[in-house]
């Protein structure tokens, strides 16, 4: 449809569109986020306070974090299991690098932004040139850093970093009116989805969902797949990273502190509306799923359910996301529209334009094709 056209629109026909967009998957999370806060709020009045309610965006941070960088290897087709130990290999390395020693931050930040990138890197790489999959790649990455943590570790707390440093994850701005604070944390992810969102306005972030859609269709348009789908998952390792320095402030440093960061990725991802196998999503929902994620513990802390039933419900929640998804895409198939692989929008209905020639009968000769034609 046409801006023209859509300007037209009345009222209930804005106020149906816009039904429809909540109701979509990718529309859903933020109505499940609204509801589910309205929830806690009812449960405890003091969630609404600013003070409080910034203290839950900071809580959040690292998780929304994770599943930004999540989103961009699910949307190119694959998936990243090694989030969660590299989240905690970060913490470690950081603990124990940085020491009381100010002076080491900077450098030691650097090294676990190299050391990130290289992760990512050997994941991408094997399982873009090797051709094995993702899954496989990133368990074994997984297990491997584990590994390495729980042998430097022993499988205890090890290692204090400097307040300075802690104070990314823990502290913020201070003596602002009616908020009181505003952590860094907050403003971190601000920047991180901010960036997030332009890069897959740009060539090379609709290129990997060019991929997600189809990797035979954009290798033969010249895309380099290989490259597109490595570099998710350096994004992806990326973000662990910024992760894992918030949490060494706001959850200090233990061999278990990202432990089961990937699965709660995927979840928000999942919630959020993105399709596995690839090829469409949207960051913001994504991030959004991680915020709904969170809520909904947090309602049922309130609540009173047990600790116990995290896992089970999480479980739940994937399936049926998945199924939402699976069942509303395929309703869309069999409607004249289709969605764009590009922008991973609803494009227009197909119209035939109106400079394309009217095709001849079988019936008919070269002649009177011409003429039409003309």
């Amino acid at each position: 449809m046409s801006r023209q056209a859509d300007a037209q629109l009345s009222g209930s026909q804005r106020i149906s569109r816009a039904l429809l967009t909540l109701i979509s998957p990718r529309g859903a999370v933020f109505l499940l986020l609204i509801v589910l806060l309205l929830a806690i709020t009812a449960l405890n009045p003091s969630f609404a306070e600013p003070g409080q309610f910034i203290r839950f965006i900071q809580r959040v941070a690292p998780i929304a974090i994770v599943a930004i960088g999540q989103y961009f290897v699910i949307v190119a087709g694959e998936f990243d299991l090694s989030m969660g130990s590299l989240v905690t290999a970060q913490v470690v390395i950081a603990g124990n690098l940085i020491g009381q020693d100010d002076s080491r931050s900077i450098p030691v930040l650097i090294g676990m932004l190299v050391f990130g990138a290289l992760v990512g890197l050997v994941n991408g790489l094997v399982t873009s040139l090797l051709r094995v999959p993702s899954f496989i790649v990133t368990l074994g990455m997984m297990l491997a850093l584990l590994g390495g943590v729980l042998y430097w570790t022993g499988g205890a707390a090890t290692g204090n970093p400097a307040d300075g440093f802690r104070e990314i994850g823990r502290g913020g701005i201070r003596n602002v009116p009616v908020l009181d604070i505003i952590p860094w944390a907050v403003l971190v992810l601000a920047a991180v989805l901010a960036a997030a969102i332009w890069f897959t306005k740009t060539p090379f972030g609709r290129s990997i969902i060019a991929v997600g859609d189809n990797e035979t269709t954009a290798r033969f348009a010249g895309i380099r797949v290989w490259w597109v789908k490595t570099s998710t998952f350096i994004l992806s390792s990326l973000s662990a990273t910024i992760a894992g320095v918030l949490l060494v402030g706001y959850a200090g440093v233990h061999p278990k502190v990202g432990q089961g960061y990937e699965f709660i990725a995927i979840t928000a991802v999942v919630l959020g509306g993105v399709v596995l196998g690839g090829g469409r999503g949207w960051v913001v929902a994504a991030a959004a799923g991680a915020f709904a994620l969170e809520a909904l513990f947090t309602l049922l802390n309130f609540a009173g359910v047990a600790s116990t039933w995290r896992d089970g419900i999480q479980g739940v929640i994937i399936i049926a996301a998945v199924a939402y998804s699976a069942a509303v895409f395929r309703g869309r198939r069999k409607s004249p529209s289709v969605t764009s692989p590009i922008s991973g929008k609803e494009p227009e209905p197909f119209a035939e334009p109106a400079h394309s020639a009217p095709q001849s009968r079988p019936n008919e000769g070269n002649h009177s094709t011409q003429k039409e034609v003309q």
